[in-house]
């Protein structure tokens, strides 16, 4: 029992360690830069069909119909599709009225609520040109976004490039933005190791990637993590996947802990969605692609097991050994600290408690989300997860 109990304790405690710590370094460590892209020559640029699913984003859509088209990219060669999910708040007619001034600029309405994998599934079939660039309503483009991303996919021969998602900086010191800033950042350094180091990206972020047409597959109609299991499809058909750090794309910060909570255990239903249906890579093709599956991804998602196995198996074990026992008043210390970061991660002041804070509450919705999926999707349908807040 003892030899089992310290087992189960070791691997859990390295597994927390290799995802968090081990794994981000050694790729930041020993990975090298991206290429620098050549100028461009507009003659010989492919069709852009730019799809996104909206419901209720009369606040930002006109915004970003503007940002997809007002692009350093031949405008002749944008198009842009928009599903709307059943809008009800003005989104339609903002669109409708934007279509006189942006005659490539395509409307789809669903008159019931559909999701974001049916629209985007329906989007797909009904547009034409040969890479799709797929994108979120509250996403905003800079004027090179299309130019990078396009350039990195014809001169690497890659199958997707996903774009590099930056917070704007005027909301950084309210709420928990100023964690999620800090997580954003390190993912898309991680990102970059990856494509630079194996040319597969562990999941290109959804708000902004491109594709080759024929390489997009079907998304399963309940799939919360549409951007994940495409760039897992691909991947497992060998196709190369990277990231564009030049191809910036703006979301607004979340700054309210009760609604990021609520998209990250959408976004734990994806994770575990996918790691069921792509399982089979961590064996049948674990160099390097189920490796970096593991370290990046697999190990995050079943960190909240592992933080409740080090608490069982530690507790057992304090009675018994005294450097377990020293390190579980740490480990109680540090949960201390990271409720205590929960309870004010609404105030400006206590930085240092943020972050432990939502490293654990991070994990407490991956656990929320894995029980949701234990107990069966029948829909993605979403509500807008609320951003624009003052």
């Amino acid at each position: 029992m003892i030899t089992f109990a310290y087992i189960c304790f070791w691997l859990c405690l390295t597994g927390v360690l290799w995802t968090y710590l081990f794994y981000p370094a050694g790729m930041l460590l020993f990975s090298s830069t991206s290429k620098p892209l050549p100028e461009k020559n507009d003659q010989n640029l492919p069709e852009v069909d730019i799809l996104f699913a909206a419901y209720n984003e009369a606040a930002v859509i006109e915004k970003k119909i503007r940002s997809c088209f007002e692009s350093n990219y031949p405008a002749e060669k944008i198009s842009l599709y928009i599903g709307s999910d059943c809008s009800n708040d003005g989104t339609d007619e903002i669109i409708r009225q934007l279509q006189s001034e942006y005659p490539r600029l395509r409307l789809h309405r669903f008159e019931k609520r559909t999701g974001k994998t049916g629209i985007i599934n329906f989007l797909t079939k009904h547009s034409r040109a040969p890479y799709l660039l797929l994108t979120d309503a509250n996403v905003m483009f800079a004027r090179e976004t299309v130019p990078a991303l396009v350039q990195r996919l014809l001169i690497e021969k890659a199958t997707i490039v996903g774009g590099n998602m930056v917070y704007p900086g005027k909301e950084l010191n309210k709420g928990i933005s100023l964690q999620e800033n800090a997580y954003l950042n390190l993912e898309n350094r991680i990102k970059a190791a990856e494509a630079n180091r194996w040319q597969m990206v562990m999941g290109v972020e959804g708000g902004c990637y491109l594709i080759k047409r024929e390489a997009f597959p079907p998304i399963p109609p309940t799939f919360f993590m549409e951007d994940f299991f495409v760039s897992m499809h691909v991947l497992s058909e060998g196709g190369k996947v990277l990231f564009e750090p030049k191809a910036v794309v703006y979301e607004d910060v979340s700054t309210i802990i009760k609604e990021e909570y609520k998209r990250k255990v959408r976004i734990s239903i994806g994770n575990f969605q996918n790691l069921h249906y792509f399982k089979a890579l961590l064996w049948q093709r674990f160099r390097p692609l189920g490796f970096a599956f593991l370290s990046h991804k697999v190990l995050r998602w079943l960190t909240p097991f592992f933080l409740l196995g080090i608490a069982g198996t530690g507790i057992y074990l304090a009675f018994i050994d005294k450097t377990i026992l020293l390190f579980m008043l740490f480990y109680a210390a540090f949960v201390l600290l990271a409720l205590m970061g929960v309870v004010f991660s609404r105030g400006k002041g206590l930085a240092f408690l943020k972050f432990p804070g939502h490293f654990l509450y991070m994990n407490l919705a991956l656990l929320h989300g894995f029980i949701k999926y234990l107990n069966g999707i029948d829909s993605n349908v979403w509500q807008p997860t609320k951003r624009n807040q003052a």
